[in-house]
């Protein structure tokens, strides 16, 4: 079975990370399985209401989306595979439930190679078409973070690397919270910035997670279910 790719960008540093953690990111290409996330976000959304028509105009990309909500009821799947052009990655499909429409945001993590090390490259939507760098940390309590940056957008052959000026970051933690019901739950918070704008996207919230089978028991490493798979793959990095 392959190293799953978190493992593969931390290293060391992995073993670092609170052993909840650890289960939740060793979903690897292979094994058969794919992780279930449900709980409900605290806050979710764009807060800026003068943001909100421009954000409606890219909801078809699955990426980002308009609405805001308090206690908003959300399902994350995990599925670990190998992509078309035989890279490790990891897939998250994610459906937000807001009152009276469910908005879906998915991406596609894949482990490249930069620099003699593992990079993390995030594709972003349904076309694949905004990427991003994640890079990770694990702080001194064992909590991972993330920072996207470095944003590009795919056009056709086109490859437009956001000036710095207008590229957004997201900046994302998560931990697992011992006293957050009777077992304990995995919590999440992402904010994503720009430095014109401010605050974008915020989501946060705490969730349970389980790992099940694959119907039919499929253990290739590069399967995907269809319902999980982007309208387009992007190679290009």
């Amino acid at each position: 079975m392959s190293v799953p790719i978190y493992q593969q960008a931390l290293g060391a540093e992995f073993s670092r990370l609170q052993p909840e953690l650890q289960e939740y990111f060793s979903l690897a290409p292979g094994s058969g399985q794919y992780g279930v996330g449900e709980g409900t976000f605290d806050v979710v959304g764009c807060r800026q209401r003068w943001l909100r028509p421009l954000l409606r105009l890219t909801s078809g990309e699955e990426a980002f989306f308009p609405e805001y909500g308090e206690n908003v009821p959300f399902r994350i799947e995990n599925h670990a595979h190998q992509d078309p052009f035989g890279r490790s990655s990891l897939t998250a499909r994610r459906e937000i439930r807001f009152p009276g429409r469910t908005r879906l945001f998915q991406d596609t993590t894949s482990a490249t190679t930069r620099g003699g090390g593992t990079q993390l490259v995030d594709y972003v939507g349904r076309y694949r078409r905004l990427v991003t760098d994640l890079n990770l940390g694990v702080t001194p309590e064992g909590r991972l973070r993330g920072v996207s940056e470095v944003s590009r957008l795919f056009l056709g052959p086109l490859r437009l690397p956001l000036p710095r000026a207008l590229d957004a970051k997201a900046y994302a933690e998560q931990w697992w919270d011992p006293s957050e019901g009777p077992h304990g739950r995995h919590r999440i918070q992402v904010k994503v910035i720009q430095p014109q704008i401010g605050l974008v996207l915020v989501y946060a919230g705490a969730f349970d997670y389980r790992l099940r089978p694959y119907s039919g028991g499929s253990s290739a490493q590069s399967y995907l279910p269809r319902y999980a798979q982007p309208d387009r793959w992007e190679n290009r990095v």
